[in-house]
């Protein structure tokens, strides 16, 4: 009977974890239609080509050495196909926390959930970096991001390692509960490391300072991949408690569930209220955004907030993202989707707000786990951004940006008739 209890946890636990990584690979799909419809007509195929690409180099590198490097353990994988039921078995009996205690599942389906967290990190990089970047400058950076540059500040904090042998952020009482900084915030790091070696878009700012707004191509498109990644990151930040087989993590991740849903419609009323005092306007994108910066604060602690505190925490992180965008553009730092705002100003955000109800965390352990994650992944990611510069480029011709990088990089246009004529 108790080893009947077991493989039922086990088969729960399992098949929970593998439905969470499938929600949070459809944020591919999100990120991509996101992206394609904040983009212009021209950028649209080459937008979805680069989502499609950075998701299976994500995949393979962190196949390749990404989950040993962030976890340890074996290299490509070796043996994971295997399994002892019988040791399984026993270890987990010989626990003194019993059927209540930890998490028991395939290492196979811990590997599928870690890396499509791989993937939305790179995703990240995608959007703040379109309508100008060579596309396999992009792919070679993503390379890089995923099999070295995520995985390494990944270990000092998940994966328990030590920061290059001096100190362990969980010991210092950093808490990130799904990834607001580990993974939203490491992207925009790399994102803005990009963009700025990368400059902005021809026509962007004008010589007095002034921003010229550059309209998506397509709204609905836009609203369809915000509805997308809404629905995915209850696999995200739900996968993060690890386990459903008792009582008590099953209200957790119903917990999860329920806050990260408010905070994301906190973030969303939040942004359109403060669009509308800006602007005058009830600004769809900023609305879009809003719900995503919602998402994002609430991840770094999604379980033990009240929802009432959920939706508060959205809502800063709604106001907070319209405000950022707004500071990066007299910045002239051209981001095309609002990446860096959404998920590295308000990521930090996610991140200072743990201590308020998590008592094992503490605001010097956010902050210093902040700043070591930041600026491991910038440096890292303007060492490489450098080297692409100096080597292949990364910037395409004035040309090529005119015309689209549609036609440049992919040779075909995702709206074809609407942009010439046809017989």
């Amino acid at each position: 009977m108790e080893n009947n209890i077991f493989h039922l946890q086990y088969a729960i636990d399992t098949f929970y974890f593998l439905v969470c990584g499938a929600l949070v690979m459809w944020m591919a799909a999100g990120f991509s239609m996101l992206e394609a419809g904040m983009v212009r007509a021209k950028n649209t195929t080459e937008i979805l080509a680069k989502n499609v690409a950075l998701y299976a180099i994500s995949c393979i590198m962190y196949m390749v050495c990404g989950y040993a490097i962030m976890y340890g353990g074996e290299w490509f994988l070796a043996g994971m196909g295997d399994i002892d039921t019988d040791a399984v078995l026993g270890d987990f009996a010989a626990r003194e926390d019993g059927f209540t205690g930890g998490s028991i599942y395939s290492g196979a389906s811990d590997f599928f959930f870690q890396v499509v967290f791989v993937a939305t990190a790179m995703s990240i990089v995608s959007g703040a970096v379109a309508e100008r970047m060579k596309l396999w400058a992009f792919l070679l950076f993503a390379v890089v991001m995923t099999a070295f540059i995520y995985p390494m500040e990944g270990g000092w904090t998940w994966g328990g390692n030590s920061v290059f042998g001096m100190y362990n952020l969980g010991d210092l009482g950093f808490s990130d509960f799904a990834g607001s900084g580990i993974v939203h915030m490491a992207g925009a790091a790399a994102a803005l490391a990009g963009v700025i070696f990368l400059g902005p878009r021809k026509g962007k700012y004008g010589k007095d300072g002034s921003v010229r707004a550059m309209p998506g191509a397509n709204m609905p498109l836009a609203t369809i991949g915000t509805f997308i990644l809404w629905m995915g990151w209850f696999g995200f930040n739900g996968g993060s408690v690890l386990k459903l087989g008792d009582i008590g993590n099953a209200h957790a991740v119903a917990m999860v569930f329920l806050n990260t849903n408010t905070a994301a419609a906190g973030g969303a009323i939040a942004a359109l209220i403060v669009a509308k005092l800006l602007y005058g306007k009830a600004d769809l994108t900023m609305l879009l955004n809003g719900a995503l910066a919602g998402l994002v604060a609430i991840t770094a602690e999604p379980s033990t907030p009240s929802a009432l505190t959920a939706t508060i925490w959205g809502a800063l992180g709604g106001v907070l993202v319209v405000f950022s965008i707004r500071m990066f553009d007299k910045l002239k730092i051209d981001d095309p989707v609002g990446a860096i705002s959404v998920h590295g100003t308000c990521g930090l955000l996610g991140l200072l707000l743990v201590p308020l109800t998590n008592d094992g965390a503490t605001f010097s352990g956010q902050i210093i786990g902040a700043l070591t994650i930041f600026v491991w992944v910038f440096v890292a990611s303007a060492i490489v951004w450098l080297i692409l510069k100096a080597t292949m480029g990364i910037r395409v011709s004035e040309e090529d940006e005119y015309e689209g990088m549609d036609m440049a990089d992919c040779g075909i246009e995702a709206y074809p008739e609407f942009t010439r004529v046809t017989v």
